[in-house]
């Protein structure tokens, strides 16, 4: 299959309107049909192609942790970036860049980018100083993991933004370093009943997602405790949640 090369004005126009409106506003070039992008706010760059204005469209990635999270067949072409993919469809690829966008703004180290950028120039003296400081950090954090988890608390589906939690695995005053606490890995979004529950290690989960409930929970509780789908897991967060089972099992 042979892209166009170069790029036609509407293969060109629709590229950059994808990139764009997907938060890759960065024109970076053309070279053999493919058209980079990058952000100023997300890690990595896009490489788009086509093989004229109908399609197929084409996408590249560079971006190692971004690759991994995605479960998506890779196409049989040729290009830059470490893996490539096709869609038939322009709508398919523009959600499936919006996803990429939201991977590349939330996983390590763009948030703990984005903290010290924020509070490198703040004072620290004082309790209510550090207690500005970590406010920011908490609120970065969160907006990450609303990223990350798609806006969604995954084992629940509840959406409502008054009712998810970023739900540290690794409690936030436990964790070594700021790049721990702003981890993406090291939490999981959830609705607030799970979340008092998880805190509290009245539940948490196996490798596969499933959640383990705690004999001291009540009938009710554990009835309340609803679930429609397990976690999808990464190795990152089975490794932290060995020492939240560990409070689970105390």
């Amino acid at each position: 299959m042979m892209i166009e090369i170069p790029q036609c004005f509407v293969v060109r126009e629709e590229c950059q309107k994808a990139a764009s409106q997907s938060g890759f506003r960065r024109l970076l070039g053309e070279e053999g049909g493919w058209a980079a992008f990058g952000s100023t706010t997300a890690q990595g760059k896009i490489y788009l192609a086509a093989c004229g204005a109908l399609g197929p469209w084409f996408l590249a990635l560079d971006h190692a942790g971004v690759i991994r999270e995605v479960n998506f067949p890779e196409a049989a072409i040729t290009g830059p970036g470490l893996v490539r993919f096709e869609f038939l469809a322009l709508g398919e690829l523009y959600r499936f860049l919006d996803r990429i966008y939201e991977l590349d703004i939330s996983l390590p180290d763009v948030p703990l980018k984005e903290f010290e950028k924020r509070t490198e120039k703040l004072p620290r003296g004082t309790e209510a100083e550090r207690f500005v400081i970590q406010r920011i950090g908490q609120d970065i954090f969160r907006k990450s993991l609303l990223d990350y988890w798609q806006h969604r608390c995954p084992l629940t589906g509840i959406s409502d933004p008054a009712l998810l939690r970023a739900s540290h695995i690794i409690p936030w005053a436990d964790c070594k370093n700021d790049f721990e606490r702003l981890n993406v890995y090291n939490a999981l979004l959830l609705s607030a009943l799970w979340d008092a529950a998880f805190d509290r290690a009245l539940v948490t989960f196996d490798d596969h997602g499933i959640p383990e409930f705690s004999s001291s929970l009540s009938d009710q509780a554990r009835f309340s405790l609803t679930w429609i789908s397990p976690l999808r897991l990464t190795p990152s967060h089975r490794s932290r949640l060995v020492l939240h089972r560990a409070r689970f099992s105390r």
